[in-house]
């Protein structure tokens, strides 16, 4: 059977628009839940005309419902916050790799997943560090400087943190047994738990208001939960903040703990286009520098300028040289750790 021309090329028209009108949206998994984030959203969807469609929620829901829809998953772009996290997607084979000149270009090497020659899986957009706090009036800096410090005697009965089993956590115990190997980390786990001034719970902000309010001599947190309380107008936290200490760990060793936010292109994505450009908008001036200003993490790509008085006011520090995908590959053993020592 004949169409006729006109006819056929009506229909190619309609195909083409309709596949072009499918590429103006993107379908985002994403566990951060910063609310600051919408702006790097919208800012994007402004200069592409791609829409975005969010999913938001906690890794362990994510990866349940990815497993879910396996090879119908509508997802794009998949989005983590923990080096835990990431390596846990690609193990699962959640990711695609991605060959981009812009995103290998920009985000080091350090902090993109291994590329095998068809592209890496993954990719660091901002940086965080795990630091400590503690309370200046009853705690000596000196007695508080490393992670390995927090277990000794002298700080018995004020060690504030949350839960062991929290990914921040679980990736900074697997960096120490990357580093000090499992017996020593082990070790140091169980004085962690003699030293406790209570059961761990509560997020990062919770332990930094616990040794402001004297609860606690000393806790770990993430370093942007820390400038967040800074630059808070309230006058409850300005008052608490005068009373907290600030310590990049490890300086004269072997550096402070850092981890990531960063993703991936979906394996399934239906959407692939529209999923490199919003990894690459990631790695825009733009964005970087809102990650810095909007969430007080520092960014991937070294040139970017940190317009975050706070932020840039905590100085320079030495990082640990751990690699994400050996912290990744850690946390199994992390948590049987964790397990024998009843760090909770």
């Amino acid at each position: 059977m004949r169409f006729p021309i006109a006819s056929l090329l009506a229909t190619l028209a309609l195909t083409a628009s309709a596949a072009q009108a499918q590429d103006k949206e993107l379908n985002l998994y994403s566990a951060r839940h910063y609310q600051t984030d919408e702006i790097l959203y919208a800012n994007f969807t402004k200069q592409t005309g791609i829409k975005i469609n969010r999913i938001e929620a906690d890794d362990n829901a994510l990866f349940e419902r990815l497993k879910n829809e396996g090879k119908n998953s509508p997802a794009d772009v998949i989005v983590m916050v923990d080096a835990a996290r990431i390596w846990r997607a690609e193990i699962e084979g959640f990711f695609q790799p991605v060959q981009s000149k812009i995103l290998n270009a920009r985000i080091p090497a350090n902090l993109r997943g291994k590329d095998d020659g068809k592209g890496p899986e993954w990719f660091g957009f901002s940086t965080r560090a795990r630091v400590i706090v503690y309370n200046k009036a009853t705690v000596k800096p000196a007695d508080v400087a490393t992670y390995e410090s927090l277990a000794d005697p002298v700080n018995k009965g004020k060690v504030c943190t949350r839960s062991g089993s929290h990914p921040y956590n679980l990736s900074l115990i697997g960096s120490m047994i990357e580093r000090d190997g499992e017996k020593a980390t082990e070790q140091w786990a169980k004085g962690m738990v003699a030293n406790f001034a209570r059961p761990p719970r509560g997020g990062d902000t919770d332990q930094i208001k616990g040794v402001a309010s004297g609860e606690c001599g000393v806790a770990i947190a993430n370093s942007y939960y820390y400038v967040r309380l800074l630059r808070s107008t309230k006058p409850e936290d300005i008052a608490a903040m005068k009373n907290v200490g600030f310590i990049w760990p490890n300086a004269q060793t072997s550096g402070t703990h850092f981890n990531i936010a960063g993703g991936g292109v979906a394996k399934n994505a239906p959407h692939r286009e529209a999923a490199v450009k919003f990894l690459e908008y990631l790695a825009s001036d733009e964005a970087q520098g809102y990650f810095a200003e909007g969430n007080n993490e520092w960014p991937a790509v070294a040139k970017v300028q940190v317009k975050n008085p706070a932020l840039a006011g905590l100085g320079k520090f030495k990082m640990e040289n751990v690699s994400v995908a050996s912290i990744g590959k850690n946390q199994i053993a992390a948590q049987r750790i964790l397990d024998r020592v009843g760090y909770k």
